[in-house]
Protein backbone atom coordinates (compact mmCIF):
# COMPACT_ATOMS: atom_id res chain seq x y z
CA UNK A 1 0.00 0.00 0.00
CA UNK A 2 1.45 3.57 -0.87
CA UNK A 3 1.01 6.70 -2.61
CA UNK A 4 1.12 6.42 -6.43
CA UNK A 5 1.14 9.45 -9.34
CA UNK A 6 -1.42 8.30 -12.57
CA UNK A 7 0.42 8.65 -15.63
CA UNK A 8 -0.02 8.15 -19.36
CA UNK A 9 -2.69 8.62 -22.04
CA UNK A 10 -6.43 6.83 -22.14
CA UNK A 11 -6.21 3.33 -21.90
CA UNK A 12 -2.49 3.15 -21.57
CA UNK A 13 -2.61 4.50 -17.76
CA UNK A 14 -0.16 3.47 -15.31
CA UNK A 15 0.80 4.22 -11.54
CA UNK A 16 4.35 5.34 -10.64
CA UNK A 17 5.01 4.60 -6.82
CA UNK A 18 6.24 7.14 -4.84
CA UNK A 19 8.35 7.26 -1.73
CA UNK A 20 6.61 8.08 1.57
CA UNK A 21 3.57 10.76 1.48
CA UNK A 22 2.40 13.65 -1.57
CA UNK A 23 2.74 16.26 0.01
CA UNK A 24 6.51 17.10 0.15
CA UNK A 25 9.01 17.15 -2.60
CA UNK A 26 7.62 13.74 -4.29
CA UNK A 27 10.76 10.47 -4.75
CA UNK A 28 9.73 8.22 -7.07
CA UNK A 29 10.49 4.41 -6.06
CA UNK A 30 11.39 1.81 -9.77
CA UNK A 31 7.86 0.71 -8.75
CA UNK A 32 5.13 1.00 -11.52
CA UNK A 33 2.00 -0.69 -12.28
CA UNK A 34 -0.88 -0.86 -14.86
CA UNK A 35 -4.11 1.00 -13.61
CA UNK A 36 -6.08 -1.58 -14.05
CA UNK A 37 -4.03 -3.88 -12.17
CA UNK A 38 -4.35 -1.11 -9.02
CA UNK A 39 -6.89 -1.51 -6.20
CA UNK A 40 -7.48 2.63 -5.45
CA UNK A 41 -7.93 3.37 -2.07
CA UNK A 42 -9.14 6.30 -0.58
CA UNK A 43 -6.73 8.83 -1.82
CA UNK A 44 -6.26 10.37 1.72
CA UNK A 45 -7.14 9.98 5.09
CA UNK A 46 -7.60 13.05 6.56
CA UNK A 47 -7.22 14.38 9.72
CA UNK A 48 -11.34 15.61 8.99
CA UNK A 49 -13.58 16.73 6.29
CA UNK A 50 -15.25 19.86 7.03
CA UNK A 51 -18.25 20.13 4.74
CA UNK A 52 -20.72 23.13 3.30
CA UNK A 53 -24.37 23.21 3.70
CA UNK A 54 -26.34 24.55 1.34
CA UNK A 55 -24.15 25.80 -1.35
CA UNK A 56 -26.14 25.70 -4.29
CA UNK A 57 -29.18 27.98 -4.10
CA UNK A 58 -31.32 24.89 -5.88
CA UNK A 59 -29.99 22.30 -3.44
CA UNK A 60 -31.64 24.98 -0.43
CA UNK A 61 -34.60 25.59 -2.35
CA UNK A 62 -35.52 21.77 -2.65
CA UNK A 63 -35.79 21.03 0.62
CA UNK A 64 -36.94 24.59 1.71
CA UNK A 65 -34.51 26.25 3.01
CA UNK A 66 -33.39 29.77 3.04
CA UNK A 67 -29.41 29.89 1.64
CA UNK A 68 -27.40 30.92 4.61
CA UNK A 69 -26.08 34.34 5.08
CA UNK A 70 -22.70 32.77 5.49
CA UNK A 71 -21.46 29.13 4.79
CA UNK A 72 -22.75 26.80 6.78
CA UNK A 73 -20.00 24.48 8.08
CA UNK A 74 -19.95 21.29 9.56
CA UNK A 75 -17.97 17.86 10.01
CA UNK A 76 -17.43 14.42 8.77
CA UNK A 77 -15.66 12.02 10.71
CA UNK A 78 -12.24 10.21 9.49
CA UNK A 79 -13.66 7.01 9.64
CA UNK A 80 -16.60 8.20 7.20
CA UNK A 81 -13.97 7.81 4.29
CA UNK A 82 -13.43 4.89 1.76
CA UNK A 83 -12.35 4.91 -1.87
CA UNK A 84 -13.56 4.56 -5.43
CA UNK A 85 -15.05 1.12 -5.55
CA UNK A 86 -15.83 0.08 -1.50
CA UNK A 87 -19.14 -0.05 -0.42
CA UNK A 88 -21.26 2.17 1.24
CA UNK A 89 -22.98 0.57 4.28
CA UNK A 90 -26.78 1.41 4.64
CA UNK A 91 -27.46 1.28 8.49
CA UNK A 92 -31.02 -0.22 7.80
CA UNK A 93 -31.85 -0.67 11.83
CA UNK A 94 -31.18 2.99 12.49
CA UNK A 95 -32.50 4.60 9.19
CA UNK A 96 -34.95 4.15 6.76
CA UNK A 97 -33.34 6.79 3.95
CA UNK A 98 -30.08 7.36 3.00
CA UNK A 99 -29.03 10.08 0.23
CA UNK A 100 -26.83 10.87 -2.23
CA UNK A 101 -24.85 13.50 -2.22
CA UNK A 102 -22.11 14.47 -4.91
CA UNK A 103 -19.52 17.04 -4.05
CA UNK A 104 -16.48 18.27 -5.18
CA UNK A 105 -13.96 18.00 -2.93
CA UNK A 106 -10.93 20.43 -2.19
CA UNK A 107 -7.27 18.59 -0.44
CA UNK A 108 -4.92 20.88 1.41
CA UNK A 109 -1.49 20.72 0.56
CA UNK A 110 -0.31 22.74 3.45
CA UNK A 111 -0.20 23.52 7.20
CA UNK A 112 -2.21 26.63 7.42
CA UNK A 113 -4.72 28.95 9.19
CA UNK A 114 -6.24 32.32 8.52
CA UNK A 115 -5.92 32.15 4.78
CA UNK A 116 -6.70 35.19 3.08
CA UNK A 117 -8.94 34.57 0.27
CA UNK A 118 -6.23 35.73 -2.42
CA UNK A 119 -3.70 32.97 -0.95
CA UNK A 120 -6.77 29.97 -1.09
CA UNK A 121 -4.86 28.76 -4.00
CA UNK A 122 -1.61 28.55 -2.47
CA UNK A 123 -2.74 25.77 0.30
CA UNK A 124 -4.71 23.58 -2.55
CA UNK A 125 -3.04 20.41 -3.11
CA UNK A 126 -5.66 19.69 -5.37
CA UNK A 127 -9.52 18.33 -5.77
CA UNK A 128 -11.57 14.66 -6.11
CA UNK A 129 -14.89 13.58 -6.44
CA UNK A 130 -16.85 13.20 -3.05
CA UNK A 131 -19.96 11.80 -2.13
CA UNK A 132 -21.54 13.01 1.33
CA UNK A 133 -23.72 10.40 2.35
CA UNK A 134 -26.60 11.31 4.46
CA UNK A 135 -29.29 9.60 6.55
CA UNK A 136 -32.02 12.17 5.61
CA UNK A 137 -34.43 10.83 8.36
CA UNK A 138 -31.76 11.05 11.28
CA UNK A 139 -30.87 14.55 9.97
CA UNK A 140 -34.68 15.65 10.22
CA UNK A 141 -34.72 13.85 13.82
CA UNK A 142 -31.52 15.14 15.23
CA UNK A 143 -31.99 18.91 13.65
CA UNK A 144 -28.24 18.80 13.59
CA UNK A 145 -25.46 16.56 11.33
CA UNK A 146 -23.19 14.40 13.06
CA UNK A 147 -25.06 11.30 13.34
CA UNK A 148 -26.67 12.15 10.15
CA UNK A 149 -23.43 12.47 7.97
CA UNK A 150 -21.27 10.26 10.21
CA UNK A 151 -21.54 6.55 9.57
CA UNK A 152 -18.91 4.43 8.78
CA UNK A 153 -18.17 4.61 5.10
CA UNK A 154 -20.58 8.14 4.33
CA UNK A 155 -18.00 9.93 2.96
CA UNK A 156 -16.69 8.00 -0.47
CA UNK A 157 -13.56 10.15 -2.00
CA UNK A 158 -11.99 9.40 -5.19
CA UNK A 159 -10.65 7.65 -7.59
CA UNK A 160 -7.22 10.23 -6.92
CA UNK A 161 -6.38 13.82 -6.65
CA UNK A 162 -5.90 16.24 -9.67
CA UNK A 163 -3.47 18.46 -8.86
CA UNK A 164 -3.43 20.50 -11.95
CA UNK A 165 -6.90 21.84 -12.35
CA UNK A 166 -9.01 25.05 -12.42
CA UNK A 167 -12.23 24.26 -10.49
CA UNK A 168 -14.22 27.32 -10.68
CA UNK A 169 -16.32 26.01 -13.15
CA UNK A 170 -16.64 22.15 -13.54
CA UNK A 171 -19.48 19.74 -14.54
CA UNK A 172 -20.94 17.71 -11.98
CA UNK A 173 -23.12 15.05 -12.38
CA UNK A 174 -24.32 12.27 -9.99
CA UNK A 175 -25.59 8.86 -11.47
CA UNK A 176 -27.66 5.90 -9.54
CA UNK A 177 -27.60 2.69 -12.09
CA UNK A 178 -26.66 4.85 -14.58
CA UNK A 179 -29.84 7.22 -14.32
CA UNK A 180 -28.70 11.14 -14.36
CA UNK A 181 -29.96 12.46 -10.84
CA UNK A 182 -27.54 15.66 -10.03
CA UNK A 183 -26.65 17.86 -12.86
CA UNK A 184 -24.40 20.91 -12.20
CA UNK A 185 -21.09 23.30 -12.33
CA UNK A 186 -19.04 24.32 -9.75
CA UNK A 187 -19.86 28.01 -11.24
CA UNK A 188 -22.94 27.71 -9.34
CA UNK A 189 -21.44 27.60 -5.74
CA UNK A 190 -23.21 30.24 -3.67
CA UNK A 191 -19.38 30.89 -2.15
CA UNK A 192 -16.43 30.12 -4.50
CA UNK A 193 -13.81 27.81 -3.23
CA UNK A 194 -10.87 30.40 -2.35
CA UNK A 195 -14.21 31.91 -0.02
CA UNK A 196 -14.57 28.48 1.67
CA UNK A 197 -10.97 28.06 2.51
CA UNK A 198 -10.78 31.41 4.03
CA UNK A 199 -13.69 31.17 6.07
CA UNK A 200 -12.83 27.34 7.30
CA UNK A 201 -9.23 28.18 7.64
CA UNK A 202 -10.54 31.59 10.01
CA UNK A 203 -12.23 28.98 12.32
CA UNK A 204 -9.75 25.99 12.88
CA UNK A 205 -6.03 25.31 11.62
CA UNK A 206 -5.94 23.18 8.50
CA UNK A 207 -3.56 20.43 7.60
CA UNK A 208 -1.94 18.68 4.99
CA UNK A 209 -4.82 16.22 3.58
CA UNK A 210 -8.34 17.72 5.13
CA UNK A 211 -10.85 18.13 3.29
CA UNK A 212 -13.22 20.65 2.22
CA UNK A 213 -16.40 19.35 0.78
CA UNK A 214 -17.74 22.51 -1.42
CA UNK A 215 -21.63 21.72 -1.02
CA UNK A 216 -24.07 19.28 -3.52
CA UNK A 217 -26.27 21.02 -6.60
CA UNK A 218 -30.22 20.09 -6.41
CA UNK A 219 -31.49 16.39 -7.50
CA UNK A 220 -30.45 14.82 -4.48
CA UNK A 221 -32.34 11.58 -3.25
CA UNK A 222 -32.44 7.97 -1.43
CA UNK A 223 -30.67 5.04 -2.33
CA UNK A 224 -31.77 1.47 -1.83
CA UNK A 225 -29.22 -1.76 -1.17
CA UNK A 226 -28.21 -2.63 -4.09
CA UNK A 227 -27.76 0.66 -6.22
CA UNK A 228 -24.63 1.77 -7.72
CA UNK A 229 -23.94 5.51 -6.96
CA UNK A 230 -21.39 7.28 -9.07
CA UNK A 231 -20.11 11.25 -9.24
CA UNK A 232 -18.31 12.23 -12.19
CA UNK A 233 -16.04 15.72 -12.31
CA UNK A 234 -14.89 17.51 -15.23
CA UNK A 235 -11.00 17.32 -15.41
CA UNK A 236 -11.14 14.78 -12.35
CA UNK A 237 -12.75 11.21 -12.98
CA UNK A 238 -15.56 9.46 -11.99
CA UNK A 239 -15.65 7.82 -7.89
CA UNK A 240 -18.48 4.74 -8.27
CA UNK A 241 -19.66 2.64 -4.84
CA UNK A 242 -22.03 0.35 -4.27
CA UNK A 243 -24.84 0.61 -1.34
CA UNK A 244 -25.00 -2.72 0.53
CA UNK A 245 -26.58 -3.42 4.24
CA UNK A 246 -24.47 -2.83 6.99
CA UNK A 247 -26.45 -5.04 9.52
Amino acid sequence: MSFGVVEGGPGEEFVSAISGHPFSQVQFTSERYPLSQVKLLAPMLPSKVVAIGRNYAEHAAEFGNEVPDEPLIFMKPSTTVIGHGENIAYPTSLSDRVDYEGELAVVIGRLCREVPVERAKDVIFGYTCANDVTARDLQKKDVQFTRAKGFDTFCPLGPWIQTDLDASDLALTTTVNGEVRQSGRTSQLINDIPALVAYVSAVMTLIPGDVILTGTPAGVGPLQIGDEVSVGIEGIGTLTNKVVSRD
